[in-house]
């Protein structure tokens, strides 16, 4: 049994009475890269105290993908993060079709995309990706479910976000694969995965429902992480849930999903 995946897990979520160089530090400690929402929460020192490694966080602060307006903020916003995704060494700057805001509500909220929303959604992300090229940086955009946590959410679902990050192909801008989100929205995680799989710059997980740790609902982990490795992935996958109980119970929990049996493979 060997662990072929780089885990991380979100300090947002885990130990939330504890600051959150206190988290990054623990999640270092225990062997796990740092995933974060968004940087002006936090003290950019302290994170650079910590001697935490980040996997992903947020970035952009505001803005969308699919208008002039929108698109135009989103790039501003995407500039200035670049800057501290640099500065914290984060390895992936992470967006949505639009600003989320309270409760995790999109800001603004589209039930129907139009042949010109897409368009336009594309053009930006094309323009995201030569940003990342001149910054030296990664962006993902992650899919979301739109029946529980984020109803609007424009190019929400893992279709969506495959089509346009596919059709910019660029390096520099992957798809943050969410199965938590997939598996409430879409369902059919493994084929979903193969789809995806050339595009992959993390993969994020939680069980459903509850947003809990892997084994406390319904999705089989351990066989999605066999059958990742089978498929050729041996990229970061993430734990961004809410431990059921304590917090290093969960990620040994998630750890031990994501370990897997390589004996005669390769």
């Amino acid at each position: 049994m060997e662990q072929p995946f780089s885990l991380a897990a979100c300090a947002e979520m885990l130990w939330r009475d504890k600051p959150i160089e206190w988290r990054c530090a623990r999640l270092n400690e225990l062997g796990f890269m740092v995933g974060l929402w968004n940087w002006p929460n936090h003290d950019l020192v302290a994170l650079e105290r910590s001697g935490a490694t980040f996997s992903i966080m947020n970035g952009y602060l505001t803005g969308r993908l699919a208008d002039d307006e929108g698109a135009a903020e989103l790039l501003r916003s995407a500039r200035e993060t670049a800057q501290i995704g640099k500065r914290l060494g984060v390895e992936r700057l992470n967006l949505h079709g639009t600003g989320l805001g309270e409760g995790g509500l999109p800001i603004r909220a589209s039930e129907v995309m139009t042949g010109r929303m897409w368009l336009k959604a594309r053009d930006t992300l094309a323009r995201i990706a030569d940003l990342a090229e001149r910054e030296d940086v990664v962006f993902t955009l992650e899919n979301l479910n739109l029946p529980v946590d984020h109803p609007g959410t424009p190019f929400g679902r893992a279709e969506d976000t495959l089509a346009l990050v596919e059709s910019v192909n660029h390096p520099r801008l992957k798809l943050n694969l969410d199965l938590y989100h997939v598996q409430i929205g879409e369902g059919n995680l493994i084929e979903t995965c193969k789809a995806c799989l050339p595009w992959i710059g993390e993969i994020q997980v939680a069980d459903v429902p509850g947003r809990y740790e892997p084994g406390t609902g319904e999705i089989h982990y351990p066989g999605i992480a066999k059958a990742l490795f089978d498929m050729g992935y041996r990229g970061p996958v993430g734990m961004e849930a809410y431990a059921k109980d304590q917090p290093e119970h969960a990620l040994e929990a998630f750890r031990r999903a994501f370990t897997v049996d390589m004996s005669g493979d390769e």
